[in-house]
């Protein structure tokens, strides 16, 4: 179906329900709704067509939430920018897309000025207040009467064109469909009937998959929206408290300047009850320290997926995440603590070798994934959706254990080849910060004559602690077998990361 419905359908049974709140605008589903709609009528009275492609270059707010379901209503593909992309590769993600308006947000106005003359752009709309060099969205909208039809999509046409992070090279964009959309959101929550269903804080860009299906989940089920335009630890905590916040999404850096905040042990977290994260491993320091401070009735989710299959594939529900019980059961809890959790119930995951075979338990191979909600392809190359037999290559490595529940351990790209072994770079990681000095680290492989490559690692040391080199080697080495362990190891003060948390290791090779 249209995802505008995730919109109209609860605004026909609760039209008076609060849904979203930005800084100080606060919309029920009725004034959601027209806002959508007319948004929608300038779309069309601009001359934009279905299957046309409308990007917004902006940090999150209400408007461009009304945005993406004005896009949905009038049959367009929603392209949602990187703000902290580079001039290049915003010109790259603009024009391969074919894009024919965009919208702009008020501090991203210079930036698009300045690249306007190298854009295929016919139109560019201020989605913020000021109007001095664009047309304002929103003030245009007022001028329009509401737009009541919707257009007729096909399941399989492109709702969301959505480039990944490129890290490595160049974005990839990834075609989501409106089918894509609905599988994910309709089998994930109920419908809004007017229940209680709580208050979502959401801070993850919508940019990002993870923000674009929680704001598809959070509308649909009726749990109120809170938007932040960007994540900042002090706003979040006084947001958790005053909103009476329940659910909420973060990744990995987020959390630790969470608790690192002074004003955490402050405030009043008792209304969490669910608080996901994801986007990037999370190191188990952290998400035991959460355990510890966070309230003990907070349910943590660990939740691992990708772009291409429109979010979540597996995850670690909250009881995995309760460290009680008998020794043994403890042990097996800090283990689990340390996987991706099992498929959800309409993923399957295997794991295979170089030359396609399944692997048994225990045994690390590329993880693969089947699910009905598998992209459509990357942009101009449709064909890398999915392997013949309906199996998709994540480009992720790990490993599943007798009991389903999945080992991430690191990309393809990252696995190190010594001497013929194959080493992942995730099982030395593990081992490294379990040392009690050990505040962060990456391993690489390094380029060697003689093996090929060898193991590198690169640690941030715990506030307060003095490392040694060799007792660190030593301390892996009777952790791990011995072509594992790192040869040499760089102490620095921090890792390279992309904004979501995910270590930049192509910095670190630089730097090697």
């Amino acid at each position: 179906m249209n995802t505008v419905n995730f919109v109209t359908i609860p605004a026909s049974i609760v039209p008076d329900q609060e849904i979203v709140v930005f800084e100080q605008r606060r919309l029920n589903y009725a004034q959601l709704s027209d806002t959508i709609s007319r948004f929608c009528a300038v779309f069309k009275q601009m001359g934009l067509k279905p299957g046309d492609v409308v990007a917004a270059l902006d940090t999150n707010s209400d408007r461009y939430v009304a945005s993406y379901y004005a896009a949905a209503k009038a049959g367009l593909t929603f392209l949602p920018l990187n703000y902290r992309a580079k001039e290049q590769e915003l010109e790259y993600m603009i024009n391969t897309a074919g894009t024919k308006t965009l919208l702009v947000g008020d501090r991203y106005q210079e930036l698009v000025a300045r690249i306007r003359p190298r854009l295929v752009v016919k139109d560019t709309l201020s989605l913020g207040e000021d109007g001095a060099t664009m047309k304002r969205l929103a003030e245009l909208a007022q001028t329009v009467e509401p737009e009541e039809s919707e257009a007729e999509v096909d399941d399989d046409d492109v709702s969301v064109l959505m480039y990944t992070s490129g890290t490595t090279s160049l974005p990839k964009g990834v075609m989501l469909r409106y089918r894509d959309f609905t599988a994910y959101v309709t089998a994930n929550v109920e419908m809004a009937d007017g229940s209680d269903r709580g208050v979502a804080l959401v801070c993850v860009p919508f940019y990002h998959i993870a923000g674009t299906t929680a704001m598809m989940t959070n509308i649909w089920t009726g749990r109120r929206l809170v938007i932040m335009p960007q994540f900042e630890p002090k706003t979040w905590l006084k947001l958790v408290e005053r909103e009476r916040v329940t659910h909420a999404f973060v990744v990995p850096t987020m959390m630790k300047m969470l608790l690192d905040d002074p004003s955490f042990t402050k405030t009043d977290l008792s209304s969490l009850t669910n608080l996901a994260y994801g986007g990037a491993p999370m190191p188990i320091q952290v998400i035991r320290r959460a355990i510890e401070m966070f309230p003990k009735n907070v349910g943590f989710v660990n939740a691992y997926g990708q772009t291409e299959t429109t979010s979540s594939l597996t995850v670690l529900g909250p009881e995995d995440h309760r460290i009680e019980g008998t020794p043994e059961e403890i042990e097996l809890k800090l283990k689990r603590l340390n996987s991706i959790g099992r498929p959800l119930p309409d993923v399957e995951i295997r794991v295979r070798d170089e030359d396609g075979n399944f692997l048994p338990p225990g045994q690390v191979g590329e993880i693969c994934i089947r699910t009905p909600r598998i992209m459509k392809g990357y942009a101009g190359r449709e064909d890398d959706a999915a392997l013949p037999d309906g199996w998709r290559a994540t480009g992720d490595l790990g490993w599943v254990d007798e009991e389903g529940y999945v080992f991430f351990a690191g990309r393809k790209d990252d696995m190190i080849i010594r001497g013929g072994e194959n080493i992942a770079p995730a099982e030395i990681e593990t081992v490294l910060m379990s040392h009690p000095g050990v505040e962060e680290c990456a391993v690489i492989g390094v380029p060697s004559v003689e093996w090929g490559q060898t193991v590198k690692a690169f640690v941030v040391p715990r506030k307060g602690a003095t490392l040694d080199r060799a007792e660190l080697i030593d301390f892996c080495r009777k952790r791990l077998a011995s072509f594992k362990c790192p040869e040499t190891i760089d102490f620095i003060d921090e890792l390279p990361k992309n904004p979501l948390g995910k270590i930049l290791r192509k910095e670190l090779r630089k730097s090697a």
